[in-house]
């Protein structure tokens, strides 16, 4: 078999490997989902992807009920969860943290500044969140109850495929293994319910978007698919092995409602490099699939 031929069979295998939905009031995946195809086939690794306008609730879903190891883009559950406990708890946003050095952990760039005189809760959620800052994300697991309280949060939001079982930075890379995972689309579904739904209160769902829309790690990922002048609000995932790349976030074209995206990547090879541009021409090429609908308000 030529190489050609090859390539060719390789994407019909892939095609009939992913769940794709038409059903009412989401896009035919047709043509899209043959673009996505080749651009993963191009990555030399592994695609997945669940997309919806929430204008129309059109939805584009590429591998989307298949496991990814989420890494960092577990933050946002984490956070939620603190601010979902603040709730009925209005003191707990500011309640100092005090910690030592030896609670410091690689990436921890907010809270290696503030050794002396500690932080609130409120500004390491927001450490965790807009900085990825792991040493941040560790206390306020470690407040909740460790990784299994995130979890259980998860739960009890309805993600019933989320989970997480390690501390930062130490999460699994190995996708052989389902620790720390979840699905592209539980993941978009759970981001929809944090930021739009009724789980959050006003205040909280405030807090929650303000810090992802400040978020400092993913310039080169969702947010450089984006057309200038829209707003992102995101949360980026690296892995250590397998280059592992994610990125889930919530897109704002001017004068229309949200995206929202959940898209996740792996390399075949565990010395495989992260993939920032995979996750920006996915990214694209979303935003063109939906601006191809004249109800979907997404402009061109």
């Amino acid at each position: 078999m030529n190489k050609k031929n090859y390539f060719l069979v390789s994407v019909a295998i892939i095609l009939m490997g992913v769940a794709v939905f038409v059903q009412a009031g989401q896009v035919e995946m047709t043509s899209v989902h043959k673009k996505l195809a080749a651009l993963e086939a191009s990555s030399g690794g592994r695609l997945g992807i669940c997309a919806i306008n929430t204008t129309n609730n059109q939805r584009i879903d590429y591998r989307a009920e298949e496991r990814f190891q989420i890494q960092s883009t577990f933050k946002v559950m984490a956070v939620a969860a603190v601010l979902k406990q603040s709730m009925t708890d209005n003191k707990l946003l500011q309640e100092k943290v005090n910690y030592t050095k030896h609670d410091l952990v690689f990436w921890s760039p907010v809270t290696e500044k503030h050794l002396n005189e500690g932080m609130t809760i409120a500004q390491l959620c927001s450490a965790a969140l807009s900085y990825s800052d792991n040493t941040a994300t560790n206390l306020i697991m470690k407040k909740q109850g460790g990784p299994q309280a995130v979890t259980a949060f998860a739960r009890s939001i309805g993600d019933s495929t989320f989970r997480i079982d390690g501390w930062e930075p130490a999460l699994n890379s190995n996708p052989a293994d389902a620790r720390d995972s979840s699905t592209p689309a539980a993941m978009k579904e759970s981001l929809q319910k944090l930021a739009f739904g009724k789980i959050l209160g006003p205040s909280q769902r405030e807090l929650f978007i303000a810090w992802m829309k400040a978020n400092t790690t993913g310039d080169t990922r969702i947010r450089a698919g984006v057309p200038k002048g829209w707003t992102v609000a995101d949360k980026t995932g690296t892995g250590e092995y397998y280059g592992i790349s994610n990125d889930i976030g919530i897109i704002w074209p001017p004068g229309c409602a949200p995206l929202i995206l959940a898209i996740y990547s792996r390399q075949d090879k565990p010395d495989g490099k992260r993939q920032d541009l995979l996750i920006a021409s996915a990214t694209r090429l979303l935003i063109d699939e939906f601006a191809k609908r004249e109800d979907g308000c997404v402009p061109a």
